[in-house]
């Protein structure tokens, strides 16, 4: 495999991809950290209700974005993996993903079931809360949801870690 890195030019549409890939990855560990450390942080300044309405409306619009960058970051992973297994497989060699890539691969597939946990359960029930007022179950959904943000976090984190040491 490290022979079609280093003796073939690699085609348009997987530089493409792999850039369309790095940016999603971008805007969603950027908005952990954006949220976790700055806007967390600025909102606790204000009263429970509004804390808690303002950090639904923004988790609302950042939980969108992620949405659309954890689709793009799957479907360029595995076509990029897909892409290099039938080159190498092609031009005689038998493909086995290197330890990064699986390393990459398995944290980046819990990343995303942690973040449709996110999404979907402890999101919906921040949703609720406000829709019914009840500003002490906002203030809990929104404790559940920075503490698996930060899980999310550490694990973004640690595959950019892995990344850059071991490729």
């Amino acid at each position: 495999m490290a022979g079609y890195f280093e003796t073939e030019r690699l085609p348009m549409i997987y530089v493409t991809l792999k850039l369309a890939h790095v940016l999603a990855i971008i805007v969603w560990i950027g908005g952990m950290v954006f949220a976790h450390f700055f806007l967390r942080p600025a909102v606790m300044s204000l009263e429970v209700p509004e804390r808690v309405r303002v950090m639904h409306e923004v988790l609302r619009r950042f939980f969108n974005a992620v949405s659309v960058a954890v689709l793009v970051t799957l479907a360029t992973g595995l076509w990029m993996i897909g892409r290099v297994a039938k080159q190498v497989v092609q031009s005689g060699g038998s493909f086995s993903m290197p330890l990064s890539w699986t390393l990459m691969a398995s944290f980046g597939i819990l990343m995303m079931l942690i973040f449709a946990h996110i999404r979907f359960a402890l999101f919906k029930r921040l949703s609720r809360a406000v829709q019914a007022a009840d500003w002490a179950a906002g203030a809990a959904a929104l404790a559940s949801i920075r503490t698996w943000v930060a899980v999310n976090l550490g694990l973004g984190v640690l595959i950019v870690v892995i990344v850059t040491l071991l490729v």
